[in-house]
C-alpha cells in the first residue's frame, strides 16, 4: 500500500471517492501479463462505483453527493463515433492513441512528488480518483454501491456482448465459455434476447447451479469429458451452436468458441480474424485483454 496525493479536479473533471472497487482480468492482465514499459508507475482499478466530493470548473451535470460510475470508455456526444449506433469508442477518451499503455498521458495522482498513471483512467483502486465529466454516470440515489460497482465493466460487457453483439435471436442455442461475471452476464443477455437453449461452460463444477440461476439450461465441464469440448456441444446441439460467447480471455477458449458453431456463415473467415487479431505474440499480444468483448456468430 502506498499513500497517494489526489490534485483537486480541474476543469470539466470531478473528483469521486470510491465506495466499492471489483477487481477485473483487466487489471491483472495489465499487471502481470502486458507489462508495457511506458504503463507503470500506475493506480490500477476500473470497475467501480462512487460518490462525487467535488467538481472543477465546467461541470454542470455533477455535484457533490451524487452517486456515479467512472466510465472507463468515455463519451463525449460530439464526435462521430458517440453519434454512431455502431460503436461506443470514444475519440476523446484515452484509448484512441495509448491502448497499449492503459492510461491517459495526463493524471492528477502523484506519489512522493512523482506523476501516477490512471489505469484507463479510472484508478478505481485509489480510496479517491479524478475522471474527465464524460467518463462519469450518475445512478440511482438508493443504489447500492457495493453491487451496482459491477456495471462499470463486467456486466455491461457480457449482457452486452449477447444482446447488443451478438444479437442472439429468439429461439436460438448459446454457448457461453466462461462464467465469471462477464460470462454470467452473458448468460443473463441470452436469456433476455429469448434464447431457447443455452449451455454454460466452465472447468468449475461449482458454477454450474449460479448459472442456471441467471438463466443457462445446460451446464458443461469440459474436465467430465475425452472428447474435446466442440466436439461435446456439436453432439449436444445436432451439428453446433448458433452463437458462441467467449468470456475467459484465453485464445485456446476463443478457437474452441469458433469450432462449436454449427456448419455454415464464416467459420473459416473468423477463425483467420481470430489469428490474426488474437493470437499471443508480440505484435497482437496487447489485444487479448479484452476478455468477454470477442463474440463470433457462426
Amino acid at each position: 500500500m502506498e499513500e497517494i496525493e489526489v490534485a483537486p479536479p480541474q476543469a470539466n473533471e470531478v473528483r469521486i471517492k470510491i465506495v466499492a472497487s471489483a477487481v477485473c482480468h483487466s487489471d491483472l492482465y495489465h499487471l502481470f501479463e502486458s507489462m508495457h514499459k511506458d504503463g507503470f508507475p500506475t493506480v490500477l482499478g476500473h470497475e467501480a462505483a462512487g460518490i462525487v466530493e467535488s467538481v472543477g470548473p465546467g461541470v454542470t451535470e455533477f455535484q457533490p453527493g451524487d452517486k456515479v460510475i467512472p466510465l472507463f470508455i468515455s463519451q463525449c456526444r460530439e464526435c462521430r463515433f458517440c453519434k454512431s449506433p455502431k460503436t461506443n469508442q470514444c475519440e476523446k477518451g484515452w484509448a484512441s492513441g495509448r491502448h497499449n499503455v492503459m492510461s491517459p498521458a495526463d493524471s492528477r495522482l502523484t506519489c512522493k512528488g512523482k506523476k501516477v498513471l490512471q489505469f484507463m483512467g479510472t484508478s478505481t483502486f485509489s480510496e479517491y480518483t479524478v475522471v474527465n465529466q464524460m467518463a462519469v454516470a450518475k445512478i440511482d440515489p438508493a443504489a447500492p454501491l457495493d453491487k451496482v460497482c459491477l456495471l462499470g465493466c463486467g456486466i455491461c460487457t457480457g449482457y452486452g456482448a449477447a444482446v447488443n453483439t451478438a444479437k442472439v435471436e429468439p429461439g436460438s442455442t448459446c454457448a457461453v465459455f466462461g462464467l465469471g461475471a462477464v460470462g454470467l452476464a452473458a448468460v443473463m443477455g441470452c436469456k433476455a434476447a429469448g434464447a431457447k437453449r443455452i449451455i454454460a461452460v466452465d472447468i468449475n463444477p461449482e458454477k454450474s447451479e449460479k448459472a442456471k440461476v441467471f438463466g443457462a439450461t445446460d451446464f458443461v465441464n469440459p474436465k467430465d469429458h475425452s472428447k474435446p469440448i466442440s466436439q461435446v456441444l456439436s453432439a449436444m446441439t445436432g451439428g453446433g451452436v448458433d452463437f458462441s460467447l467467449e468470456c475467459v480471455g484465453n485464445v485456446g477458449v476463443m478457437c474452441l468458441g469458433v469450432l462449436c458453431g454449427r456448419v455454415g456463415c464464416q467459420r473459416n473467415c473468423w477463425l483467420d480474424r481470430l489469428r490474426r487479431l488474437f493470437c499471443p505474440t508480440p505484435s497482437a499480444h496487447g489485444r487479448t485483454h479484452m476478455e468477454g468483448l470477442c463474440v463470433w456468430r457462426l
